[in-house]
């Protein structure tokens, strides 16, 4: 039975000010209106707070988005909570990670957000997806829109409502209804990447080609035992990013990412992946 609720997508500036980055989140209440203090708070009243591998926040804000507010649309609350557990810190309780299992491996912030936020797209709709916030098409180059475990990705949802999904061969961020012969449709950064050049077939061939080793790369297990440190994580996403810059040049780097080629992108949050169990760079002697 459907569980109807209003789920709000919301941003903050990220850890770092350099980077042009925001973090995200969800609620079930608009935070505009009832700005609950604590979570304590928020359960009380009924409420719930989905934290994203992130911190709780009584309210949304950035430089470009005063209340900080990415959008709104109904959802199954009932499928949102199978998703991802609400009311509880994603670096302490699995159960609020979906399948962003690692934290800067599997996805950032934006990925789990958007998990959430799959619940409102019942009854055929599209659904809403936390790509208005900062930094969002070089999260999504790099993990897609909803994180690198697709086979779990794909199994979760199956758990959680009726629908069976399987993920696209050659493009893992393709999930589509379960068929004979599935064909991935395109995800939202595909998509805007079609829409931009597609007066440059050869480029946008070159770059989804890129995009398609980057996330393959991406989703390779790192050597060693534990969570890779948010330094190195960052690096390693620099590099793809400064690779794809490289591709498509400053302009249309800009037009695309939304953000200058010549910036510094820190994608994961240092102080989120130690809580997460990273293994923390030597320290230098």
């Amino acid at each position: 039975m459907v569980q109807p609720v209003t789920l709000f997508a919301w941003a903050i500036p990220a850890w770092d000010s350099e980077s042009p980055v925001d973090h995200t989140w969800v609620t079930s209440y608009d935070n505009r209106i009832h700005a609950y203090p604590t979570i304590t708070e928020v359960v009380g009243d009924h409420q719930f707070f989905w934290y994203c591998w992130g911190s709780f926040h009584a309210v949304g804000g950035t430089p470009v988005n005063k209340s900080g507010a990415l959008g709104q649309q109904a959802g199954d609350l009932a499928v949102a909570q199978c998703l991802v557990r609400p009311n509880l810190d994603s670096r302490t309780t699995s159960l609020a990670r979906g399948t962003i299992y690692h934290y800067g491996v599997d996805g950032v912030c934006h990925q789990l957000a958007n998990q959430v936020l799959y619940a409102s797209g019942g009854g055929g709709s599209t659904p809403l997806t936390v790509h208005n916030a900062r930094g969002y098409p070089l999260s999504s180059f790099i993990y897609g829109t909803y994180g690198l475990q697709q086979t779990a990705w794909s199994a979760k949802i199956a758990s959680c409502t009726a629908q069976q999904l399987v993920a696209g061969p050659g493009r893992p961020e393709g999930l589509t209804m379960a068929r004979d012969e599935p064909v991935p449709e395109p995800d939202e950064f595909e998509k805007r990447a079609v829409a931009l050049l597609a007066g440059d077939p050869a480029k946008l061939g070159r770059l989804l080609q890129l995009r398609a080793e980057v996330q393959q790369f991406a989703a390779r297990a790192w050597p060693g035992h534990g969570q890779p440190s948010a330094l190195a994580l960052n690096a390693r996403n620099q590099d793809l990013i400064d690779e794809a810059a490289r591709l498509l040049g400053p302009d249309t780097f800009r037009q695309l990412f939304g953000a200058d080629p010549a910036a510094k992108v820190n994608l994961v949050d240092s102080h989120i992946a130690l809580s997460a169990g990273e293994i923390p760079p030597p320290k230098l002697r």
